[in-house]
């Protein structure tokens, strides 16, 4: 094998780590940089490093154990309803005001205007904040729907659309709409079912409870 080409493979490898860096999502993170690591570990073989070699086989393997556990781990998860504004709702959607606002817009009494008030818990961690408010007499409409960064690969949002769907229900509700703001959002709502249409000269994603 010729010199340039092992360098290009180091190369390629140094970029994907690189790029695993960028990754909001841990899992993503985990699973780039171990390809990452076996390729700098071929690497160190094919210019004869035993420590490159060793220390990026040891990474991959370590990665590779925290994601049989990702994998394999049975996640605890319960929707709390948010009875009120209260101090600690309103801080929490505060401190990710941020974040949310690139994806949604974010009014400051978004809370009080609400009639769903939820959060998402894994293993007694906040996972997800979900808000929504009555559109008519038979749609609510999806306000906030977003999963806290540690969190965003578990789609905290299916654990309201499928099985929190009876607290809709008897409420007298038989749909969702939303009204995306952003690309994402829109990708998000159609991984979670929604199917685009217009309403009031938006585009609108509607979803049956």
């Amino acid at each position: 094998m010729s010199f340039e080409l092992i360098e290009w493979i180091g190369y390629t490898a140094s970029f994907i780590i690189l790029v695993s860096l960028l990754m909001r999502s841990l899992k993503r993170l985990r699973i780039i940089n171990t390809v990452g690591a076996v390729i700098f570990a071929v690497y160190g073989a094919l210019i004869d490093s035993p420590p490159v070699m060793i220390m990026n086989t040891g990474i991959a393997l370590i990665n590779l154990y925290y994601l049989k556990q990702f994998f394999a781990s049975k996640e605890y998860f319960t929707v709390l309803p948010i009875e009120r504004a209260g101090d600690y709702s309103e801080a929490l959607i505060d401190f990710h005001r941020k974040d949310i606002e690139r994806f949604m817009p974010l009014p400051d009494d978004i809370l009080r205007r609400s009639t769903f008030r939820f959060l998402v818990l894994r293993n007694m961690v906040p996972a997800g904040i979900f808000l929504a408010r009555a559109y008519d007499r038979t749609t609510v409409e999806v306000t906030v729907d977003y999963a806290i960064r540690p969190f965003q690969d578990f789609k905290t949002g299916a654990h309201i659309y499928e099985k929190e769907r009876h607290r809709f229900k008897e409420a007298g509700y038989d749909s969702f709409i939303a009204f995306p703001a952003s690309d994402p959002h829109k990708n998000y709502l159609e991984k979670m079912g929604f199917e685009p249409t217009i309403r009031e000269d938006r585009d609108a994603y509607i979803k049956a409870v």
